[in-house]
This record gives C-alpha cells, structure tokens and sequence, in this order.
C-alpha cells in the first residue's frame, strides 16, 4: 500500500516556485549586483520601498541578516534594546543581535496581548538618565506578525502609540516585519500603515508569499547605504541577484493570496478543537495547540503524515500556499484517525 504523501504545516517557508515563479527567474535580467546593481534587484527594492513607505530597500539573503544588519547599525557596543518576549531577534537569531551587534537585550512582558507590549511598559523601560555606568536603553525592536505568539498582529494604532511611546523615550525603532504582508491582510490595511514611525523594517519574501529566498530590510537613504555596505561584510553581497529578486517581484504580486493562508488556519483551529485539542484561535496562519508532551505529539502526527514543529512548549501549525483547503480537511481526518 502506497503511504500517502506528507501534509507539511511546519512553516511557511517549505513552499517551491511555482512554474509562473521559476518562468520569471529563468527569463529575469541580470547584472553584477556588487558592482552596477543588478536590474531586478533593483526594481524589487524599489517595489518594496513603496509598500512600506520608506525611502530606499536593500534585498538580504535572509531575514536573520535583515534584522542583523538593522541592530548593528542602530546600536553601539553595550546598548540596550527591548523587544517583546518571544520576539525573533530574542529567540531564534542564534543571539547574534548580542554576539555580533553587540546589544544587550531587554524583553518587554506583553501585557498588551499575546506578543503585544503596551506604550507604558516602553516608557518605562526607556526610562534614562541614570549614571554613566547605567546600562544605555537606545532601541526598541517590535514583530509584526508576532511567530512566537502565534502570528498575532498589532493593529495600526496600537503601533503608532508603541512607536510615540518610543520617540517619547530618545529610543529609535526597527520593525521585525518577516510576516508584515499577513499583518496587512489579516487588518485590512495598506503595509506602510504598519510601518509608521519606526526608523528601518525588515520583511520577508520566502514566508508565505512563496519566494525561495530573500528578504527586504528598508529605511531612508543613508541607512541603506550603510546596510549595503554591512550586507557585503556579512558575506550577503551577490552578482546576479536578479534570478532571486525576480521571485520576489513574483511574491509581490500574491499577497491578496495570503486571506486563503488564514481561512485555512481557522479551519485547522476549529477542527482540531472540536477534537478536543486546546488550541489558540489564530489571527493568521499559524496555530498553537498545547499539549501535555510535544516531543509525542510531534511523532504521532509524522506517523499520521501530519507535519508540525514545536513552538514556546506547543505544538505549532503553519498553513501556506502549498497546501489547500483539501490538505488541511485531510489533515484533520488523519489526526482524527
């Protein structure tokens, strides 16, 4: 008997280029991006200035590297940022805003809401004027959508109050914006209505909107001059960037796609609740369900050919474009076998 295929829902990265997707890559117009810049780098940069409303873009091979490159270049050796609890650049960087940025973190409790901090607890926070050997606070870091916590998002006044409350503070702002075109979508609103206020912004193209690689982190003109300048000493320069960036180009043109993402995330939910899982009502397309021994539940779904991953103690679905409504109907009928 022939085993049937896997429903991957470990994360919205494990999509391929579709044939329209590897056509343009195939066909893009290339150049050396080092030394001319690349074409199609350049007019996806551009593309993705315009959605979030800054000045300029730089296309990074990673989102890690996107983020990296924001906290080095706000940060001196020995400042304190905060950012959320369970944010990214706390949690899964590999401590590089620590190691390599050279900047001493600060969760912030989300007091808010899952994976939402409140104004006060940053005004708090970046409170100064202490002494010379006081810690330096000089940065606030936010994720919109937050992963930790479940793809939650912040809506556009709420941020606009965290990003005050920071200016209030002589803080500058970077937004984790991996998962920003599901923010924009989940609320309704334009992605640069997300983005106001803060000083750089990072997002990406390989989650959800089904690029195989890269990521755009954005700012005025003199920070993505200094972020190129910073990419090439990470190793993150290439030469014909343009087959990479024609996917993103592609990508773009999908975001609207990402409500049927979370359509399916709400279906998983209410399925695998009325199974008596305990699980988080999601805002986007990732699901957390606790459960009493994620190491088992994780091996009795991969039994099933349900794949998940783990997350903060629980175990966590992703839905993307790759799988459809049918997958996850299937997905449920499995888990209920």
């Amino acid at each position: 008997m022939t085993k049937p295929a896997p429903i991957d829902l470990r994360s919205d990265t494990v999509t391929r280029p579709d044939p329209q997707m590897s056509a343009a890559m195939a066909s893009a117009e290339v150049g050396d991006d080092v030394l001319d810049h690349d074409p199609t780098m350049r007019a996806l940069e551009d593309k993705v200035a315009q959605l979030l409303g800054t000045a300029a873009a730089l296309w990074v091979p990673s989102g890690t590297m996107g983020n990296l490159i924001a906290l080095s270049l706000h940060l001196r050796r020995g400042d304190r940022f905060l950012a959320p609890r369970g944010a990214h650049v706390l949690t899964h960087e590999l401590g590089s805003a620590a190691w390599l940025a050279g900047g001493m973190p600060e969760p912030l409790d989300c007091d808010a809401g899952p994976g939402r901090p409140s104004p006060a607890a940053v005004r708090a926070n970046a409170d100064g004027g202490g002494p010379y050997f006081d810690l330096r606070t000089t940065l606030l870091c936010l994720e919109n959508t937050h992963n930790g916590a479940g793809g939650t998002v912040i809506p556009p006044h709420e941020h606009a109050q965290l990003a005050a409350a920071a200016r209030d503070g002589g803080l500058r702002v970077h937004l984790d914006g991996a998962r920003i075109w599901n923010a924009s979508i989940a609320l309704g609103v334009p992605p640069a209505a997300l983005t106001v206020g803060v000083d750089t912004v990072q997002t990406c193209l390989s989650k959800g909107l089904g690029a195989p690689v890269g990521s755009v982190v954005a700012g005025n003109a003199d920070f993505v001059t200094e972020a190129r300048r910073m990419r090439k000493m990470l190793g993150g320069g290439v030469r014909q960037g343009g087959v990479l960036a024609a996917a993103g180009l592609v990508a773009l043109e999908r975001i609207d796609s990402l409500a049927e993402d979370h359509r399916n995330a709400a279906l998983l939910a209410e399925g695998l609740a009325e199974l008596g899982w305990a699980v988080d009502t999601p805002q986007t397309n990732i699901v957390l369900a606790a459960v009493p021994d994620v190491r088992l539940a994780l091996a009795r779904l991969r039994a099933v050919g349900v794949l998940a991953a783990a997350m903060g103690g629980k175990i966590r679905f992703v839905t993307h474009r790759d799988v459809t409504k049918a997958d996850i109907e299937e997905a449920l009928r499995r888990i209920r076998g």
